[in-house]
């Protein structure tokens, strides 16, 4: 763009604008930065592969998940995920409010919302996770905001894991944040996120991420496709037509309707998660985790003993700039 037609702006006015939009948090990362470190390197996903013009600020907005429905501690909560979807909308709603105003202001912009997925990766496999355009956890982690814990999951200073993010694309020259560099997780020594997980996919700093699939996204698309399937191999055609008007195909039905349980879906692991100064207003309805069992807590345990010998997983190795410098382990 011709810089007599744009306004000469800064962070903060970055911020404060996003902010007065509804964003909780905000944080501004390096375009090129974040080309230079993709989360994994045989599948980069670049700010710079979206846009070859206006990647080279990378501002992440969050919005923090309401405390009410954290309070609701079943993870098939269908009132949860509605409040959710809802806490969503209003994010890409600013995201988008934010773009106009930084080309009023003369510097051209796009939104990366956390429900964008690549189609031309999708190789016919409904179990086969797709993962979004863009890592927002791992952007946001660039913009400051937070580190990543021990499932992999974003944690911030304010409201721990309990946020939805997403980013907006822009050339704007403005100054970007720098990485928090002691990780915020606690670790197996906490573990409160493998112990309350319903499909018990969380490892040593990872994530079993297409079992997660099951959890995160309920009504998704692998429910719909196992489900049409369902329909079409029974032989009766009274169960075919009682399969239609089931439980099964409503719940599909108005998920895909607003997004209830495809785009949102069970947060076991944020809910419970002791990080964030939102915590403290949590814990009488969380602190106690159903989920845990006796082959968990051993699970932890071995966790623990493994890096007070020093043997941390590769998992952490590759994902070490963002989860951050694990404090000492205790004895």
């Amino acid at each position: 763009m011709v810089g007599v037609f744009q306004t000469p702006l800064q962070a903060d006015d970055v911020k404060a604008k996003a902010r007065e939009l509804g964003c909780d948090l905000v944080g501004i990362a390096d375009g090129k930065v974040m080309d230079a470190h993709p989360p994994d390197p045989a599948d980069p996903r670049r700010p710079s592969d979206i846009s070859d013009y206006d990647a080279d600020r990378v501002i992440v907005l969050v919005k923090r998940l309401n405390a009410g429905t954290t309070r609701l501690t079943r993870w098939d909560e269908r009132h949860k995920y509605y409040n959710d979807e809802l806490t969503l909308t209003m994010l890409e709603e600013a995201s988008l409010e934010l773009v106009l105003w930084l080309e009023d202001n003369g510097y051209p912009a796009l939104i990366v919302p956390p429900t964008h997925v690549d189609p031309w990766t999708y190789t016919g496999d409904p179990d086969a996770p797709l993962g979004t355009i863009l890592s927002l956890t791992h952007a946001a982690v660039e913009a400051g905001l937070g580190t990543l814990g021990l499932n992999q999951q974003l944690l911030t200073r304010e409201f721990g894991p309990r946020v939805i993010v997403s980013a907006v694309l822009c050339s704007v020259p403005v100054e970007p944040d720098n990485r928090i560099e002691e990780a915020l997780c606690h670790g197996p020594s906490c573990g409160r996120c493998l112990m309350s997980c319903p499909g018990d996919v969380i490892g040593h700093w990872d994530r079993d991420w297409a079992a997660c699939e099951r959890y995160r996204s309920p009504h998704g698309f692998q429910a719909m496709v196992e489900h049409v399937e369902r329909i079409i191999d029974e032989p009766d055609l009274q169960a075919k037509k009682d399969m239609l008007r089931s439980k099964d195909q409503f719940y599909l039905w108005q998920s895909i309707l607003r997004g209830s349980g495809v785009v949102t879906g069970c947060r076991r692991c944020q809910d419970v998660c002791p990080v964030g100064d939102d915590y403290a207003g949590l814990r009488d309805a969380v602190d106690e985790i159903a989920e845990a069992t006796d082959d968990k807590r051993t699970r932890l345990v071995e966790m623990q003993s493994a890096e007070r010998a020093g043997d941390l997983p590769q998992s952490y190795t590759q994902a070490q700039r963002w989860i951050g410098t694990l404090p000492p382990s205790e004895e």
